[in-house]
C-alpha cells in the first residue's frame, strides 16, 4: 500500500518548551488515521505542522514522496476542517462549499457542479440555498467537510471536528465520517480525546503524550494489547494492579496475583521482577468455583446495558468489572464477598 505521509524525527519547539519529540509515523493513502491523545500531548501540534500552519524545528515530513516541510498552507495538496467550522455567514450553503474554489481561480459553472456534487456527498443537496444561521450544528459540520473536499485534496485534516456536537449526534456522525472517508479513498488525519470516537472510526490509531509517541495500532491492538500502563489506562476502563513476574518466555509471563494464584498472560515486558498487569473489567465474570481473586462489593451501579460493580480485593487494590445487563444476572450486595474469574486472555503484563 503506498505512504501517503511519512514522518520522521519530527521535533517542534517553542522556545525552551519541545512540544514534540522525535515523532516518527507512516500514514497509508486512503486510511482513517486517528491521533488520540490527552490535552498537550502534542496531537494538534502535529496536525498543525501537517497543514504548514506550524514549522518544522528538526526531521522531515513527506507526502507521496514529496518534502513538504517547507512548503506554505496553500501549496500543500491538503485540507483541514477545525473545532470552529468558520463558515461565511453571508454566503449560502453552496457558495460556502464553493469558496475554496473560487479562490482557485475555477469557472463558476464548474465550482458549482463540483459543491453540487459535495453536497449530496453529505447528503445536504436540498440545502443548497440557505444560510449557515439556518443549520444544525451537525449540518454546519456537514458543510465544513463539504468545503474542505470540494478542491479535491489528497489528505484531509480533521481537528476535533465533532467536539461541539452533542453525544447523539457525535455517534451517529462518527460513521458518516468513516463511509465518507472510503467513498471519498482520500487519507483522512483525525485528532481527539475521544478514545471511544478512535475505536469507532480508525483503521489505526497513534496514541499520543508528553509529545511521544507512545503506540501505533489497529483500533484491536491497542485496546487488547496496550504496551504500557498509560495506553491501557488511556484506553477504555482497565485495572492496573501490581504483581509478582516469575518467569517470561516468547511473550509470555507467569504471574503471581494478589491473594497467591498463578496465572500466564501475554506479556509486553520481558522481564522478571514487580509488574503492572492490565485486566479489563469486561473480561472477568463473578465465580464460586476457583477463583483468580477475591473480593469486597463496594458499590453497584446500573448502566442500562452493563452493570458496574466496584469493589476491592482481599490485598486493599480497587477494582471494578462489568457484567452485561440480563434479567439472569444476581446482584451482589454491597459488602458481599465474592470469586472473580479471569477470562482466559484478559491479563496482559506491561512494560511499564
Amino acid at each position: 500500500m503506498q505512504t501517503a505521509i511519512s514522518i520522521r524525527q519530527a521535533v517542534k519547539r517553542y522556545g525552551p518548551i519541545t512540544a514534540l519529540h522525535g515523532v516518527s509515523m507512516d500514514i497509508a493513502d486512503n486510511e482513517f488515521f486517528t491521533l488520540l491523545g490527552p490535552s498537550g500531548c502534542g496531537k494538534t501540534t502535529l496536525l498543525r505542522m501537517l497543514a504548514g500552519f506550524e514549522d518544522v524545528t528538526e526531521g522531515e515530513i513527506h507526502l507521496f514522496g514529496e518534502r513538504i516541510a517547507s512548503l506554505p498552507p496553500e501549496k500543500r495538496p491538503v485540507n483541514t476542517v477545525f473545532q470552529q467550522y468558520a463558515l461565511f455567514p453571508h454566503l449560502t450553503v453552496l457558495e460556502n462549499v464553493a469558496f475554496g474554489l473560487k479562490m482557485k481561480g475555477v469557472p463558476l459553472s464548474d465550482r458549482n457542479a463540483r459543491a453540487g456534487k459535495m453536497l449530496e456527498l453529505v447528503h445536504l443537496s436540498g440545502f443548497a440555498d440557505r444560510k449557515p444561521s439556518q443549520l444544525s450544528g451537525g449540518q454546519q459540520q456537514r458543510v465544513a467537510l463539504a468545503r474542505a473536499l470540494a478542491p479535491q485534496p489528497k489528505v484531509l485534516l480533521l481537528d476535533e471536528p465533532l467536539s461541539a456536537l452533542d453525544l447523539k449526534l457525535r455517534q451517529a456522525m462518527r460513521v458518516e465520517l468513516k463511509l465518507l472517508q472510503e467513498e471519498t479513498g482520500i487519507t483522512f488525519i483525525f485528532v481527539t480525546h475521544d478514545q471511544e470516537e478512535a475505536l469507532a472510526m480508525s483503521d489505526r490509531i497513534a496514541v499520543m503524550s508528553s509529545g511521544q509517541v507512545q503506540q501505533i495500532g489497529t483500533p484491536r491492538e491497542i485496546y487488547e494489547a496496550p504496551v504500557n500502563r498509560f495506553v491501557a489506562d488511556f484506553i477504555g476502563e482497565t485495572n492496573l494492579i501490581e504483581v509478582d513476574v516469575d518467569t517470561v518466555t516468547d511473550g509470555q509471563a507467569t504471574v503471581t496475583l494478589p491473594g497467591g494464584h498463578t496465572v500466564v498472560c501475554a506479556a509486553a515486558s520481558n522481564n522478571s521482577g514487580r509488574h503492572a498487569l492490565s485486566i479489563r473489567p469486561e473480561r472477568v465474570a463473578i465465580t464460586d468455583h476457583a477463583p483468580d481473586l477475591q473480593a469486597t462489593v463496594e458499590r453497584v451501579i446500573y448502566l442500562g446495558t452493563d452493570l458496574h460493580l466496584i469493589t476491592r480485593l482481599d490485598g486493599g487494590e480497587p477494582f471494578s468489572l462489568r457484567l452485561q445487563n440480563a434479567s439472569r444476572v444476581a446482584l451482589p450486595e454491597p459488602g458481599a464477598r465474592i470469586g472473580l474469574k479471569l477470562e482466559e486472555g484478559a491479563a496482559r503484563l506491561l512494560a511499564d
